[in-house]
């Protein structure tokens, strides 16, 4: 039995790699909608990455020409696509901070480009970060969407070694859209079911298992706002 699911796994993730929006449109969805048909019915509720985010803020560097040449070949090599310059939108003297000066890198992925940027994401750079334990499945927003820190640049096969000068990191925001109810219980548990079947590694998303429902989860989360407002009025 155990070595049945183990063949079911490597199957499932062998379909990822091979074309994880494919394997999203014809397995994912269908799977949800059969399995859940209030909650996923309609194919427009069906949790869907949107695009993705990756920023780098480089500070007062990015006056440095070289530095700033450097991050834009990075992210390019990194993500297929040129990244945009991000300007700050007023002074501040204090951190002598100029209006309209470089400060960082963006990139926004869609389509394919997207894809392929989560495929090496999932599958192959995780596994080059040192004592990589997962990441917390705390780190959702009130929107369901999912953001993440990595340290350094070399994770990427892309990036050589010899021919970095500066090691940075980057800020990475999978932003998720559904169309169920606008509360923050349903944002975050519709991306948490979606990152669990593309095999994002949380680690922690074991935690939910001990509860036999969705309305077992959804009991507990408002016990802990109570407790939240009891304690805030208490003080």
């Amino acid at each position: 039995m155990r070595n049945s699911h183990l063949l079911e796994e490597k199957a499932e993730i062998n379909r990822l790699l091979n074309n994880i929006k494919k394997e999203y449109e014809e397995g994912i969805q269908p799977v949800l909608a059969h399995n859940n048909p209030k909650m996923f019915g309609n194919c427009h509720k069906i949790p869907k990455l949107k695009k993705i985010q990756i920023n780098r803020g480089l500070g007062l560097a990015a006056q440095n020409t070289n530095i700033l040449k450097k991050s834009i070949e990075e992210f390019t090599k990194i993500t297929g696509q040129k990244p945009v310059i991000t300007k700050s939108k007023k002074a501040i003297a204090g951190f002598k901070i100029r209006e309209d000066m470089e400060l960082g890198l963006t990139v926004t992925l869609r389509g394919e480009k997207m894809y392929t940027f989560l495929t090496k994401l999932i599958f192959f750079t995780f596994a080059q970060i040192r004592d990589f334990r997962g990441l917390s499945v705390r780190s959702f927003d009130k929107a369901g969407n999912y953001s993440f820190g990595l340290k350094e640049q070399l994770i990427f096969p892309e990036i050589d070694y010899e021919d970095v000068v500066q090691v940075q990191g980057f800020t990475i925001t999978l932003v998720i859209s559904s169309y169920s109810k606008k509360t923050v219980f349903n944002n975050i548990f519709n991306g948490m079911v979606l990152l669990k079947f593309l095999r994002f590694p949380l680690n922690d998303s074991g935690y939910y298992e001990r509860y036999e429902s969705l309305q077992d989860i959804s009991q507990v989360w408002d016990r802990k706002k109570h407790l939240r407002r009891k304690r805030w009025a208490q003080e």
